[in-house]
């Protein structure tokens, strides 16, 4: 066999693969947090499809959906974001209140929270968004950590994959990664 042939010993060593945005100017590994975004009460898969594809370009850990029509994987989803970002279906509100991790901060992006512009996002954050229809229902915001809302000119109901989008964006340029 191959260890009685040759009686070299191979030591093995694992050693993390750290990212550039990982290393301060002094060298020092800095804690770089996580986030995932979901909707609560998902109408449209398309719109699914599109947050999962800007979860995956701007860093999401995953995506999720709470209730609301089943998903079936659609076209919108081009860069096959599902290879790389998992996502996770809860059935009830509950499920996802049961499963978050650990010193996460749930966030609320609805109407009439705190301006997006001055917001500042926790480094471990699981952003909750509304359904195309019903929003959040307040009973859930009411139970959130935080609450956000986006900034507009003329109407403040944004589509959901645009509103979970523009979170992401804010979050990746707030906090460089």
């Amino acid at each position: 066999d191959f260890c009685a042939r040759d009686s070299a010993r191979v030591d093995v060593k694992l050693v993390p693969k750290w990212d550039k945005t990982m290393i301060s100017r002094a060298g020092q590994v800095q804690e770089e947090g996580f986030f995932s975004i979901g909707v609560i009460g998902l109408k449209y898969s398309t719109n699914l499809g599109t947050l999962w594809r800007s979860a995956y370009q701007l860093g999401a850990a995953q995506i999720f959906k709470v209730g609301g029509k089943s998903f079936e994987k659609v076209a919108s989803d081009v860069v096959r974001a599902w290879t790389n970002v998992p996502f996770v279906q809860y059935k009830e509100w509950a499920d996802l209140a049961g499963a978050l991790p650990y010193a996460t901060k749930l966030v609320a992006v609805e109407m009439g929270g705190e301006p997006l512009e001055t917001f500042e996002h926790p480094k471990r954050a699981v952003y909750l968004l509304g359904s195309e229809v019903h929003g959040i229902p307040e009973a859930v915001v009411r139970m959130c950590h935080a609450h956000v809302a986006l900034p507009s000119v003329r109407y403040e109901s944004f589509n959901v994959a645009v509103a979970g989008s523009i979170v992401m964006y804010d979050r990746l340029a707030k906090l460089g990664k």
